[in-house]
């Protein structure tokens, strides 16, 4: 599946996310009013760009799947977006400035499965209704039994083994019951939801083609938070 980039202008409030010393990769050193740049060519997760999020909670349930810091900290930044990866998982900005640290949103492990399923049913097919069955009743509360779960992933796995032995044109199916089946997978394994959550809306956002509102679903799975605003 190819990544599709969209190039704009515009200075903006962004996030940065470091290691606990405040750097990120190669030693680069952050802190308050520091700078970065890059030339602000080639592709986004080349030496051209400075990687940023557009959204808290985008930088911290993603980052099982881009810096895995293990003890990250958060920063609120300004940047020009110059370039934007699949949908709102990520941008590149030629220029990065670092203002303040912030808290970093402690989000729990039932906040990234809801993520993950929220993520997953935007893009759920109209033909998986166990699965989707199966959702609805774990965000009820209903039915969160760890048996459940796995069913539902064992559904959406060999839906996925389906759509990979299919012609190009079922990237996107195929990329929907990924979703699917890591949702299902983050809600009864864990010591893997952090990645699994990260990993659904990575493959939701392919499947939607980039017409998801990331931020709206990180929201509203993470409401209740008490260190965010």
């Amino acid at each position: 599946m190819t990544t599709k980039h969209t190039k704009e202008k515009k200075m903006s409030t962004l996030y940065k996310l470091t290691d606990s010393d405040g750097q990120t990769r190669g030693g680069t050193q952050w802190g308050p009013g520091v700078s970065h740049s890059g030339t602000g060519k080639g592709e986004l997760c080349g030496p051209g760009w400075i990687h940023a999020y557009e959204h808290p909670l985008i930088a911290v349930l993603l980052n099982p799947i881009h810096a895995d810091f293990q003890n990250p900290r958060l920063w609120e930044a300004k940047g020009e977006v110059g370039l934007r990866d699949t949908g709102q998982l990520k941008c590149g900005c030629k220029t990065l400035t670092t203002i303040r640290e912030i808290p970093l949103p402690e989000i729990t492990e039932e906040m990234r499965a809801r993520f993950a399923i929220l993520c997953a049913k935007e893009v759920c097919l109209c033909s998986c209704s166990t699965w989707k069955a199966w959702a609805n009743k774990w965000l009820s509360g209903e039915d969160r039994s760890v048996e459940a779960a796995k069913a539902a992933a064992r559904a959406a796995w060999a839906a996925e083994d389906a759509a990979a032995a299919a012609a190009a044109a079922a990237r996107a199916a195929r990329a929907a019951w990924a979703a699917a089946a890591w949702a299902a997978e983050a809600a009864y394994r864990p010591s893997w939801a952090a990645k699994a959550a990260a990993l659904t809306a990575w493959a939701a956002e392919l499947a939607a083609c980039c017409g998801m509102d990331l931020a709206a679903i990180a929201e509203n799975a993470c409401s209740g938070l008490r260190n965010f605003a």
